[in-house]
């Protein structure tokens, strides 16, 4: 697949490229121009794609089923969610994703025998992420500015102004403490072998506490406008609808 070029140096074009991680990541904006985090999560569909694999699982091995019974109705439940997806023509990547997904979970649960390594995925997914994301702070180039910042208007112009690096640089520390999080609370649990306790809190530390990350790192690297009046010396004000 080609680069996309810039067509006057020939180099990359950096909006062009951010514009699609951007668009790929799922972040949507409402019309009163604040962040849409159901839609950006999947909507009810993607909660639903989310939540119930693990909680069938959860609910079924704590109430004393086999982990092969388990382990099977959350695959179970993730296929079916992707077939409908295919019926309804939704992305391949997004039909596939989640089954793929539960799949490697119960793969990894099998082999060991243990319930409890069904998570275990889960935190090496959260290890990554939190590395992607220090990485991408320490090279001042926050993925929330990537995220933010094409829905915004600002395209990769928020770079070149120190203020608004510097506050999605803290919406960035925002998604990491998030990861985080779950790290700190689920592997004690994990070590603990508490099965149903891991399993409630990686549902309540899932897309619900992204879903809160999300918004509180959109509100806090929203811009600033400087109001008409302040040429004059006024104070600004905040640009409604950020």
């Amino acid at each position: 697949m080609s680069t996309p070029k810039h067509p006057e140096d020939g180099q990359p074009d950096l909006n062009q490229l951010a514009g699609q991680y951007a668009a790929r990541a799922g972040v949507e904006r409402r019309d009163d121009g604040q962040i849409d985090v159901l839609r950006s999560v999947g909507g009810v569909r993607g909660l639903a794609e989310a939540i119930i694999p693990g909680l069938l699982f959860t609910l079924l091995y704590t109430v004393g089923a086999e982990l092969n019974v388990s382990l099977g109705a959350a695959v179970a439940a993730a296929a079916v969610f992707s077939v409908a997806n295919l019926i309804q023509r939704r992305p391949l990547m997004q039909s596939l994703t989640g089954v793929a997904g539960v799949a490697i979970c119960a793969f990894v649960a099998l082999r060991s025998g243990d319930g409890a390594t069904y998570f275990v995925p889960g935190f090496y997914l959260n290890g990554a992420y939190i590395l992607a994301f220090l990485v991408s702070i320490a090279v001042k180039w926050p993925v929330a500015g990537l995220l933010f910042g094409m829905i915004r208007g600002e395209n990769l112009d928020w770079r070149t102004e120190p203020v608004r690096l510097k506050a999605y640089t803290w919406a960035s520390w925002i998604i990491v403490a998030v990861f985080a999080l779950r790290l700190a609370v689920q592997l004690p649990l994990f070590l603990a072998g508490n099965v149903a306790a891991l399993g409630t809190m990686r549902l309540a530390m899932g897309v619900p506490l992204y879903a809160l990350g999300l918004w509180l790192a959109w509100v806090v690297s929203r811009p600033s406008a400087i109001a008409p009046e302040a040429a004059s010396g006024s104070a600004s004000s905040p640009a409604p609808g950020d």
